[in-house]
């Protein structure tokens, strides 16, 4: 069942109706100002750090779920509707919402009175502009009146949210015509404030939510909206919040357009203002000024645009599978935009109160950007290197705008050094820039602490390579990838949490996971080294690889598949001889990956087990069986509900990993196989069985062994963005930005024919033909370039070279 439609001409998914399984979201704003958005009008803003900066308030968990935003009631002669149907709910006329790249438009009709709302972030302010334009579509004058509505979050959304002692005190507004200044805590020690404005006089305004509300109200239907009058309130303590009143009269046929601005401000640090708890406007007066008029605000949605245009232009596709077509040219490439600028922070799964940027999320989300503004991924390098320890580990999360680690979760996740490398192996890659290994990057954020980014990358590997445990695979630590893999568990108390013990400390848990990493990327950081002009450290690097590549095939083998883990008392964790969790996806997906078992015959072994143990019609699940009971030895894997999260769900994220081992072995009826069950685009008719947006992947979906198999959570913020493009651009397309140029090497199925890939790389336009005349799935016997026979399957790369045309031959 569908609740919409994909316009691939106009980039957008359009929502038909309100009433979608679950909030269906998008994200505004592509630098430091970022607002949520809902099909019905929900959702909150911030600046930078969805913590720290908070604007807007935002209440999770609420009933009715997703009650509050930017909402704009009108009151039409006794009837109170909304262009978004939030939060008054009044049946529609009409209702269409159209969520697009870094915008939302809505358009609704009721009683012969449409609406039509654009709310986008510009890419050169710190705003969301909000266009509304209001028409009468029926044959008798209208008179009525338009109501705006935001409430403020107190800044720090964590102690907004729970210490009211204090919070109920401390709200402050200021009022200047129809702009409504947010001043809380400016007095004391912030220079920042916020603002909500409206480019005409208004007829009344409010500033205390209460106040507007009414006593014990909801904000279905304010006091203030059914009355048609604004209380001119000034809020004092209590819940500031911004209202504008503006009462209309449209003569039949007749439309009116408003520009709605809200806007975050920071004076100088040396600001030497003289007047006490009184703000300086000139930054809000000059953002006013960019969007007063509907024209400015027009021309900010066209540039906003263009820019979009741009970016995707940098990897386009034309192939007869309008699937891929689609998800790579738009909403995969996206995605991954989103989850560079979010990490796991803020999205109606993540409060934004408490993970900040990941080292391993960020790392990951940056393999499906850097292609998009190499200079960006450039600097989240050096930021996320900056919170690495100097003995190689690193925090596990880190707060944006502070760059420091989050002390509650700290660090001993074990995988998270290598992924750095892998990180910095993309980014070489596709931009040829190796000034960057030359960067002074500190450790821990301290100064005095800098070293070259090379030697991050030394200590990130030499971390792995010596903590060992006692079948020469890496130590776990407190988790590797899978978070709620806590092998390292020691008893507690009844009814106490399990605790693990650190990285070098008691128990000594292994990891076959991360013992695949360590050969991929190890092998990468042997090729780094070799650049970077340390052939002797290549040597050496390339040694412990082909070691730890062995104890894999000596100690990680089942049989059949290769295991997964040892646990703290070296028992096998993932393997035929265990009662349930006998076969886990990561270890096959990435040993393969990284060629593990691939000329031993080893690995279309493990890769056959994962289709006959963990497939399913809706993705891979994450393990077989799922755990019935909870086990102490692995900690809170085995506390979920079987079928869901980490106990045999399927995880959107490593789905890809199993698809790109497929392709080692030159699958590529299985590697789309693969893919397909978990593309948006491909399963949008079951979307009331999926419920999250059909437009975006999300992080799992519930296993077999759940009660609501195929039922999918926790959309947008998934590393499955940006490894699902590096599967569907390098591996199943195969273009692969590599050291020396651009590798072909496509591995599709036999019925996918002929197609042509357009690829910006390293400043210069690629015109890729690839043609399949005998159907094969993976295979290039030759590329054409230019006119000329290039043998082999990577075209040279010219320096200063603008455009390359390329004909690529399977067979």
């Amino acid at each position: 069942m569908k609740f919409g439609h994909f316009d691939d001409e106009a980039r957008e998914y359009v929502i038909t109706t309100p009433r979608t399984p679950l909030p269906w979201i998008n994200y505004l704003g592509s630098q430091d100002f970022f607002s949520l958005i809902s099909n019905t009008g929900g959702g909150y803003s911030f600046y930078k750090d969805a913590k720290l900066l908070r604007i807007t308030r935002y209440r999770y968990n609420d009933i009715p779920n997703d009650s509050n935003g930017k909402y704009y009631y009108i009151n039409d002669n006794g009837t109170i509707w909304n262009p978004g149907f939030m939060p008054s709910r009044t049946k529609l006329d009409s209702y269409e919402c159209r969520h697009g790249m870094g915008y939302t438009r809505f358009k609704s009709n009721k009683n012969g009175l449409g609406a039509e709302l654009l709310a986008f972030v510009p890419v050169d302010a710190a705003c969301e502009v909000n266009l509304l334009t209001l028409e009468n579509t029926s044959s008798e004058e209208k008179n009525f009146s338009l109501f705006s509505y935001v409430e403020f979050c107190l800044w720090n959304a964590m102690d907004d949210m729970t210490n009211f002692q204090r919070n109920l005190s401390i709200g402050e507004v200021e009022i200047e015509g129809s702009t409504i200044y947010h001043k809380t805590e400016y007095r004391e020690r912030r220079n920042h404030y916020s603002f909500f404005t409206v480019n005409t006089p208004v007829d009344g305004y409010d500033t205390s939510r209460d106040d507007f509300l009414g006593l014990g109200n909801s904000n279905a239907v304010p006091d203030a909206v059914r009355d048609c009058k604004c209380r001119n309130s000034v809020a004092s303590g209590w819940y500031p919040a911004a209202v504008h009143q503006i009462n209309l009269t449209l003569k039949p046929g007749e439309k009116k357009s408003l520009v709605f601005l809200l806007g975050y401000c920071e004076n100088p640090s040396d600001n030497k203002w003289e007047k006490p708890g009184v703000i300086r406007k000139d930054g809000a007066h000059e953002l006013i000024r960019k969007f007063h008029t509907e024209e400015q605000a027009l021309e900010a949605f066209a540039r906003l645009n263009q820019y979009w245009t741009e970016l995707l232009s940098r990897y386009t596709v034309q192939s007869s599978n309008p699937h891929i077509n689609r998800m790579a040219n738009i909403w995969n490439q996206y995605q991954c935009m989103v989850t560079f600028n979010m990490s796991r922070s803020a999205s109606y799964y993540e409060s934004g109160t408490g993970r900040g940027m990941g080292f391993r999320d960020s790392c990951q989300d940056l393999l499906g950007f850097v292609h998009l503004i190499p200079a960006r991924a450039r600097e989240r390098i050096l930021d996320i290197a900056s919170t690495q320890f100097a003995d190689g580990s690193a925090y596990h999360q880190y707060q944006p705008l502070t760059k420091k680690g989050n002390l509650d979760i700290g660090s001993g996740f074990n995988d998270d050094p290598l992924w750095l490398i892998a990180a910095v192996a993309a980014y070489l890659k596709e931009t040829g820039d190796t000034s960057i290994l030359d960067a002074q990057v500190p450790f821990d954020c301290k100064p005095g602490t800098e070293e070259p980014l090379f030697e991050h990358l030394r200590r990130s590997f030499r971390y792995t390579a010596d903590h060992l445990g006692p079948h020469r695979l890496p130590l776990i630590g407190r988790a590797d990838w899978n978070d709620c893999l806590n092998l390292n568990c020691f008893s507690s108390e009844p009814g106490e949490p399990f605790q693990t013990t650190g990285p070098s400390e008691g128990p000594v848990a292994e990891s076959v996971f991360i013992a695949g990493m360590f050969v991929k990327y190890g092998k990468e950081f042997a090729k780094i080294s070799k650049i970077y002009g340390n052939d002797q450290l290549s040597e050496t690097v390339s040694k412990e690889v082909q070691n730890m590549y062995q104890t894999i095939l000596d100690a990680g083998w089942d049989g059949e598949w290769f295991l997964r883990a040892y646990d703290a008392n070296s028992e096998k964790v993932g393997s035929s001889e265990c009662k349930e969790g006998q076969i886990f996806i990561e270890p096959q997906g990435f040993c393969v990956m990284a060629g593990v078992g691939v000329k031993e015959g080893l690995a279309k072994k493990a890769l056959d087990s994962v289709k006959e143990r963990l497939d399913t019609k809706y993705g891979v699940m994450i393990l077989q069986p799922a755990y019935s009971q909870y086990y102490l030895n692995l900690g809170e894997i085995s506390s979920y509900p079987p079928g869901y999260k980490e106990n045999a769900g399927i995880f959107c994220h490593n789905n890809p990993w199993v698809s790109i081992a497929e392709t080692v072995i030159g699958r590529g009826n299985r590697a789309y196989e693969i893919y397909s069950k978990t593309c948006p685009s491909c399963i949008e008719d079951i979307s009331e069985i999926h419920r999250t947006e059909p437009y975006v992947y999300s992080q799992m979906v519930a296993g077999a062994d759940a009660a609501r198999h195929g039922e999918a959570k926790n959309s947008w913020l998934t590393g499955t963005a940006a490894w699902t493009f590096v599967n569907l651009s390098q591996a199943i397309l195969g273009i692969c930005p590599d050291y020396e140029g651009l590798r072909i090497d496509p591995c599709v199925p036999e019925s996918f024919g002929d197609f042509t890939i357009t690829r910006t790389f390293r400043d210069a336009v690629y015109h890729i033909e690839i043609k399949n005349p005998s159907n094969i799935q993976k295979g290039v016997t030759h590329l054409n370039v230019d006119g000329t026979e290039v043998s082999g399957n990577v075209i040279p790369y010219e320096k200063d070279k603008k455009e390359y045309f390329v004909t690529a031959y399977m067979g």
